[in-house]
């Protein structure tokens, strides 16, 4: 890490060993030829700064909707490949048992509706049709 500034350079004193070479605040009062051992526990708590950082990142109410939007908008041509897998293999399956397969195929947490949304698109582009004497089994149309 190079010190830009002639104030880094004044307040820093450098260690330096086989291992590499940190940086410590003069504020510390460490002798120059101090081993690393000797000034290691006079160092800030690093689980505290952490845990202040954490706090500041907290993702707000709309900003955490979006982002899960935008997942689920990434994430729809898997969902699509898992039905049409799915379905090429069974040719025909009734929607409960589809949704049940497709949540023991997909890795991530998806919700119903979501799916339900994904099966209509598809039956839209017309790979999947609903059988004309129940409307709860699809048909894969090849």
């Amino acid at each position: 890490m190079a010190l830009e500034s002639e104030s880094q350079k004044k307040s820093c004193c450098v260690f330096g060993d086989v291992y590499g070479v940190i940086l410590v605040p003069e504020e510390l009062d460490i002798e120059k030829d101090a081993s690393i051992d000797q000034f290691r526990f006079q160092l800030p708590d690093l689980k505290q700064a952490f845990q202040v950082n954490a706090i500041q990142m907290k993702e707000t109410v709309e900003e955490n909707t979006s982002t899960t939007e935008r997942v689920f908008q990434d994430r729809q041509y898997q969902v699509d490949a898992a039905i049409v897998r799915i379905m090429k293999t069974r040719k025909v399956l009734s929607h409960t048992l589809l949704i049940t397969e497709l949540f023991q195929q997909l890795k991530f947490p998806i919700k119903p509706a979501d799916l339900k949304k994904r099966i209509e698109s598809l039956i839209d582009k017309e790979y999947l049709e609903r059988d004309k004497n129940n409307p709860q089994i699809y048909n894969y149309l090849a």
